[in-house]
């Protein structure tokens, strides 16, 4: 197929009779059939997925499967979470001043608010008993706030980070009540308990921003400015990683947000600051490191920290 269709624009270039500007026309012509042909091989359709977007600094957005702004909010400051709750409203934390968490439903009302006494919140996830889970900074704590925005738990953790800006990003309940916590400007991934005992840890992971538990016990991490995402086992050996060498064109630059998908792939959020309308904002790559999907749509979004797919026949 290749050498036919790199007959046919010779052919084309070459036709006397035929203006040069038509003859570069015709060539284009040959090779985008070409590109199609490539593109369904197989019969397979291309992959599409709705998600939703944390676009820094204060912006949260969702995108159709077809590309399509369709939802949008400005959130009160500075915002890299947010969490999609099974009634469709959105959670995510607001680390200005004052600085706490949010609920909002799709016509952006609040209906939920929680002012934080912490310098800075900036990680956020919901709860399976209907509770949040905070990540204050300054001191570096998890704080567990239910329904009417009173705090029922905190655990401190610990960080050698003085500043507080970068003490946490993601933080997670475990199955088994534990907590998975990033600590963005140590590079360190810890799982303390509900007293604060550190049990498990993983460093050397610069701007990390977050980490996840997976069914068969290993930790999957999002490792920041490495431009990579690793698995590793409980004896913290590497059994799994995609980078930036893997995929060249995708510009990874800061590795934040993970999503495993239902069939074993993972979405992973690009944060391109200072690389800005260069890359992908979001990718989808399979356990053979195989990328099938990607979102790089630089006028709908410029900087995105955070990824989560939509489609209820893919999201878990």
């Amino acid at each position: 197929m290749w050498g036919r269709a790199a007959s046919l624009a010779a052919e084309s270039l070459t036709m006397n009779r035929v203006p040069v500007f038509n003859k570069y026309l015709i060539a284009l012509a040959v090779l985008a059939s070409l590109f199609v042909s490539v593109a369904g091989v197989g019969g397979a359709e291309a992959i599409k997925h709705r998600i939703l977007l944390c676009d820094y600094p204060q912006r949260i957005i969702e995108i159709s499967a077809d590309g399509k702004l369709t939802w949008e909010h400005q959130t009160p400051s500075v915002t890299v979470m947010c969490d999609v709750l099974t009634n469709g409203d959105i959670l995510y934390a607001y680390g200005g001043t004052p600085t706490g968490a949010q609920r909002i439903t799709r016509d952006h009302k609040v209906a939920w608010n929680y002012v934080s006494s912490s310098p800075q919140v900036m990680a956020i996830s919901a709860l399976t008993n209907g509770y949040v889970l905070l990540g204050e900074q300054g001191p570096c704590r998890a704080v567990e706030v239910n329904s009417k925005g009173e705090v029922v738990h905190t655990v401190n953790l610990i960080t050698s980070e003085q500043q507080f800006h970068r003490q946490l990003r993601h933080l997670h309940q475990l199955a088994n009540g534990h907590i998975l916590a990033c600590h963005e400007m140590e590079g360190a991934v810890r799982e303390y308990t509900p007293d604060g005992k550190v049990v498990w840890d993983y460093t050397g992971v610069p701007s990390v921003f977050e980490a996840l538990r997976l069914k068969n016990g290993n930790t999957l991490i999002a490792c920041g400015t490495q431009k990579r995402v690793i698995e590793v086992n409980r004896e913290k050996k590497i059994v799994w990683e995609f980078g930036a060498a893997d995929a060249p064109e995708l510009n990874l630059s800061w590795i934040t947000s993970l999503q495993p998908l239902k069939n074993g792939n993972l979405v992973v959020g690009n944060f391109l600051r200072g690389q800005e309308g260069k890359g992908v904002h979001a990718f989808e790559v399979t356990r053979d490191k195989k990328v099938v999907w990607t979102f790089a749509d630089h006028h709908l979004a410029k900087t995105v920290t955070e990824v989560r797919v939509l489609d209820s026949s893919d999201a878990p």
